[in-house]
């Protein structure tokens, strides 16, 4: 059957390995894990990944991995989707770090906020947070003004990183029309072949006051 994912539908970081894996024709079993339901705050999932976070890939050996960069780099390790050449890795590496770095705590967690109910559209607070979060969908769009690809002219694992949030960007507030690198580069993302777009919508249980996980126990 291959390995096995610890999953959660509604998960840009989810959805990027499922998009690998969907890419690299890979046969796997996805298990659907209720982050807000819970599921991640057990002791059985806790071994899994102590973060109690998903997405988690449980290996062919038994081992756990979670983390979804580590889990796409060890999963495009010797394909096409991961360059043999050093320096184009090293770009590779760049941008998904970049996508976690930056995307993540910006667009990422201002997609999540406003759309499970934790921010106010109208607070002054998440005016200025997509005002950053636009400001890093402005790198993006520059680095692609003359590239058809984010690392050297060929599709790869970044491109699939970088993908996994920057498709649903409008949601955080991000006005992404008028970035014609932006736009070109998510449209060529969706010509590939193998491409699949099955990002869920978040349910009820997500929203603040009905749910219980993690992020509602760091909230206090």
């Amino acid at each position: 059957m291959g390995p096995r994912l610890y999953d959660y539908a509604p998960s840009g970081n989810c959805y990027k390995v499922r998009l690998l894996l969907s890419h690299l024709g890979l046969p796997y079993e996805r298990v659907p894990v209720d982050i807000f339901a819970g599921d991640t705050m057990t002791r059985e999932y806790a071994a899994r990944n102590p973060a109690m976070r998903t997405p988690v890939l449980e290996l062919e050996s038994g081992g756990h991995l979670p983390e979804s960069g580590a889990i796409m780099l060890h999963l495009a390790e010797g394909t096409d989707l991961l360059p043999a050449d050093r320096d184009e890795r090293a770009q590779v590496y760049r941008w998904l770090f970049f996508e976690q770095s930056e995307v993540l705590p910006t667009i990422a967690m201002l997609r999540f906020r406003l759309l499970t109910g934790r921010a106010d559209p109208d607070d002054p607070r998440v005016s200025r947070a997509v005002a950053r979060a636009s400001g890093v969908a402005d790198v993006l769009d520059g680095h692609l003004e003359d590239r058809a690809y984010v690392v050297g002219e060929r599709f790869t694992v970044a491109d699939i990183g970088l993908f996994g949030y920057m498709h649903v960007a409008d949601e955080a507030g991000v006005e992404t029309a008028s970035m014609g690198g932006l736009q070109a580069w998510l449209e060529r993302v969706r010509s590939e072949p193998r491409h699949i777009e099955d990002m869920a919508r978040y349910p009820d249980n997500s929203r603040r006051g009905k749910s219980r996980s993690i992020y509602d126990a760091a909230a206090g």
